[in-house]
């Protein structure tokens, strides 16, 4: 049932616009069950795809069914029993290229479409376009097949020409009714003619530029539009990434450069404020350099020494191996490798710079010198008093070690003595 034979043609539509809705197939009227009207259809084999047959999969298959037809019953029958898995044997890297690089994607049905007999055997329409005629219908209307094909008018120009172009396709360009010719065909009725041009009284087109006035006038003539079909969703290579990075910062160097430097420019005197006093105490003077604790850092890095990669620890013969239950002949001296080097640079102070402000450099000297003799303090005091910890650790452990001694010897006494 269509639109234009139905009864109510205003509720068809509503119920055929409805969310969710799907077509009812036309076999559930049907008295003949379902897909009995296929008997006679004889079932074609089944093909694999393009992508597959190029692995070359199905001359593997032929030579294996030619060596199994020449084989004789006892050996058909000893593979039953023990058959040998394995023997079609394709290269990894071509199946890996088959299903991930030429695999194409199969015909399948939109959301909510139903089968029905003889739905494979419809046109799609999908793929055919107004005004392209293929080659199986120039074969049938008798036209030739080939690049010059398209001088040779259609068999329905003469009744668009008498009637108007169709209706359903109001922007299709028909050439001999809406559109020129082609170079080298001619209007007339004789084979191959293009028939009578359609125009009024005056002489004027009526459906179109059929005499191709405006193309010569320079109006452009639209194309079909060419579509991207690049996948968006490509993950980009990081040499691809790198290169885009290089593109931006000099598109960036090139605006940089392009900046428009006419006009005023600020004069910048140093710290002086508009009021006329200068913002730097009197006395003092900019170092030319200032060192930080980094520097060292930086210069021990970018230093040329190669680091050392091992030490060699001087070896001692002893002749006599004494007490020991697992002596050796050769001994090495350890102590020299673990000593460790006294540091020839200076020492290194922390000074806060808004104590400085407003001093002068005999000042500055004797506030370095103070500082110095500070911190020499702090760490002679925290060495002694590091030992006095440790040797007063020590010594809890001896007293503790002794007293658990005398406390056993007292016990056993107990224990021995009898009546």
């Amino acid at each position: 049932m269509h639109d234009v034979t139905a009864r109510d043609p205003k509720l068809l539509v509503l119920l055929k616009a409805t969310r969710n809705s799907v077509p009812v197939p036309r076999h559930w009227c049907a008295k003949r069950k379902y897909l009995q009207g296929k008997r006679g259809i004889e079932k074609p084999p089944f093909n694999l795809p393009d992508f597959i047959k190029k692995t070359g999969i199905m001359e593997m298959r032929a030579a294996l069914q030619e060596k199994e037809e020449s084989k004789t019953l006892k050996a058909k029958m000893r593979e039953r029993v023990r058959p040998k898995m394995g023997r079609v044997d394709i290269d990894y890297q071509k199946l890996h290229d088959a299903f991930f690089k030429w695999q194409t994607k199969p015909k399948m049905t939109i959301m909510g479409d139903l089968y029905y007999e003889g739905k494979e055997f419809e046109t799609r329409m999908k793929d055919k376009k107004p005004g392209e005629l293929s080659d199986e219908l120039r074969t049938a209307l008798g036209m030739p097949v080939g690049p010059s094909s398209n001088k040779i008018p259609p068999p329905w120009l003469i009744a668009m020409q008498r009637y108007g172009p169709p209706p359903s396709y109001p922007n299709l360009k028909i050439p001999g009714l809406n559109a020129p010719i082609p170079d080298g065909s001619s209007f007339g009725y004789h084979a191959g003619g293009w028939g009578k041009p359609p125009v009024d009284e005056f002489g004027r087109p009526l459906y179109g530029d059929v005499f191709g006035l405006t193309g010569i006038a320079g109006d452009t003539i639209l194309l079909d539009e060419e579509v991207d079909r690049t996948l968006w969703g490509e993950l980009e290579s990081e040499e691809e990434e790198e290169e885009v990075e290089e593109s931006e910062e000099e598109e960036g160097e090139d605006e940089e450069s392009a900046i428009d430097q006419s006009g005023l420019v600020t004069p910048a005197e140093g710290l002086a404020t508009p009021s006329g006093f200068s913002s730097v105490p009197a006395g003092l003077e900019t170092p030319d350099m200032i060192e930080l604790r980094k520097k060292k850092i930086e210069a021990e890095m970018e230093s040329n020494e190669t680091p050392q990669l091992y030490t060699v620890l001087p070896e001692k013969r002893t002749d006599r191996i004494g007490q020991a239950m697992m002596g050796s002949t050769h001994v090495y001296d350890i102590a020299s490798a673990t000593t460790t080097q006294k540091s020839s640079g200076g020492v290194e102070l922390s000074l806060d710079p808004s104590e400085l402000e407003g001093l002068d450099s005999e000042s500055m000297a004797a506030r370095y010198e103070q500082t110095l003799r500070e911190q020499q303090g702090n760490l002679a005091k925290e060495d002694f008093s590091d030992m006095v910890a440790e040797h007063a650790a020590k010594q809890k452990s001896k007293r503790k070690r002794q007293q658990q001694q005398t406390d056993t010897k007292q016990a056993k006494k107990y224990k021995e003595f009898k009546f």
